[in-house]
């Protein structure tokens, strides 16, 4: 499989997990940090599921389900976040140089809307695993929990690359601001939903 920057576009979804995280730590910039916030959080998704489904009522029924949506709709953000990445080089290689600096500009900005996604759903991700924390099987809470910090540290992650992005074009708007109210919500969750577990 070509993974150069030109051909950043592979379904890292079809790969055997061992060659995922061989591409991860290869000499190719793509997959980068903002796929790998997408996988954690659809990990974060996936374990939610297991402990709604393992758990019982309705409510667990409806989280496995918000759960499972969640989880649908970040993982190909991996691959989305690789495609803006090798527009952003792509950008990098415009010869002339006022041209150049304009596509930067753009498509490092167009590159910060990806990682956004990951934190927004993150956040979801992170209140799903917390309600389970609270109210799903006891037998499960530690899935949960490890859900609830995955989803965090995804957000987390992500955040810094919107950051990143936004400042290198930059581009001053609102979606900065956002990402960093995801941080403090999820980081919220998380302190409720571990404060009974924490070393100390």
């Amino acid at each position: 499989m070509d993974s150069s920057p030109e051909n950043t576009t592979s379904e890292y979804l079809d790969l055997p997990l061992r060659a995922f995280l061989d591409l991860v730590a290869s000499g190719e910039p793509a997959p980068g940090g903002g796929s790998v916030a997408a996988v954690a959080v659809a990990l974060a998704a996936g374990l939610s599921g297991m402990a709604a489904r393992l758990s019982a009522g309705q409510l667990a029924d409806e989280l496995a389900d918000r759960a499972d949506a969640a989880r649908r709709r970040v993982a190909p953000l991996a691959r989305m976040d690789a495609e803006s990445y090798a527009r952003v080089l792509h950008a990098y290689r415009v010869p002339d140089s006022e041209t150049r600096s304009e596509s930067v500009s753009d498509a490092l900005s167009g590159a910060a809307d990806v990682p956004l996604a990951v934190a927004e759903i993150g956040n979801e991700v992170a209140g799903i695993a917390a309600r389970l924390v609270e109210e799903g099987n006891p037998s499960l809470k530690g899935d949960a929990i490890a859900a609830v910090l995955l989803a965090e540290a995804g957000v987390r992650a992500a955040t810094v690359l919107v950051e990143i992005n936004l400042s290198s074009a930059n581009v001053e708007d609102d979606r900065l601001g956002r990402a960093n109210e995801l941080v403090d919500k999820t980081a919220a969750t998380a302190q409720r939903a571990t404060e009974d577990h924490r070393p100390g």
